[in-house]
């Protein structure tokens, strides 16, 4: 993409956003993780909303990517979002980690080790709604560009001391209005939560910073709900987290 083609892309999608409309797609789709992220970064400018969180992903067979989450559209649970907010009202369990000092940038990349002694971790819910009319109807690289369709993060308690969990295998309950949808024991999609932590810390340009959040990967699928339903992950050892959609 030319500089250009990114400036219209953002330019659209800050619009939809600041508008609460939505848009058919790109008129130029993106052709790499980079553009994608640069075409985020650029909202993130036109918009002007400090960002309070990300969610990433670090596949093992593939490029890292990551998405912004607005500041605004974290919130503590249990909590109440507005249809309006997110209109495609998708859910996902996950677990998160809520960065506890400053890792800025360095030649030499962030470890596991170094990453695992400077976050808590925390039960979440990501809101996923998007810019899009039909969000998975688009290429991949799109639902990049537009933050990897997401809308919000709500979040649960931290646990400061986490070292005797085995993340990866921690029981997962799933409930949409009290019927329990998932009970079982993990279900990450790569087996490593923390590993998406770790690639966002060596991915950002600015490093992360103390009290950012980063949510890395869905445990429940992505389910679309309706109005007013009520949603709640629960992770054995961490908590849960609720959210309601206000019709």
């Amino acid at each position: 993409m030319t500089e250009a083609e990114i400036e219209t892309a953002a330019v659209l999608l800050a619009d939809a956003r600041r508008s609460g409309t939505q848009i058919d797609g790109l008129p130029v789709t993106p052709l790499s993780v980079a553009e994608g992220h640069a075409i985020q970064d650029r909202v993130a400018v036109l918009i002007g909303e400090r960002i309070g969180a990300y969610k990433a992903g670090a596949p093992p067979d593939a490029e890292p990517t990551r998405g912004l989450i607005e500041a605004r559209m974290v919130r503590a649970s249990p909590a109440r979002i507005a249809v309006a907010e997110a209109p495609h009202r998708g859910v996902e369990g996950e677990t998160a980690f809520r960065f506890t000092r400053d890792l800025p940038p360095r030649s030499v990349p962030y470890t596991r080790e170094d990453v695992a002694s400077a976050v808590t971790v925390l039960p979440v819910i990501e809101i996923v709604s998007s810019r899009f009319r039909e969000p998975l109807s688009r290429p991949k690289l799109e639902q990049l560009a537009d933050c990897g369709i997401n809308a919000g993060l709500v979040t649960g308690p931290e646990t400061a001391d986490w070292s005797h969990l085995e993340l990866a295998k921690l029981r997962i309950t799933f409930i949409v209005n009290g019927e329990t949808r998932i009970a079982r024991d993990g279900g990450h999609p790569t087996d490593d939560p923390l590993a998406g932590a770790v690639a966002l810390a060596n991915m950002l340009a600015d490093g992360v910073k103390a009290g950012q959040i980063v949510t890395t990967g869905s445990w429940t699928g992505l389910p679309f709900l309706q109005p007013g339903d009520r949603c709640l992950v629960r992770f054995e050892g961490l908590g849960e987290a609720e959210v309601v959609f206000d019709g």
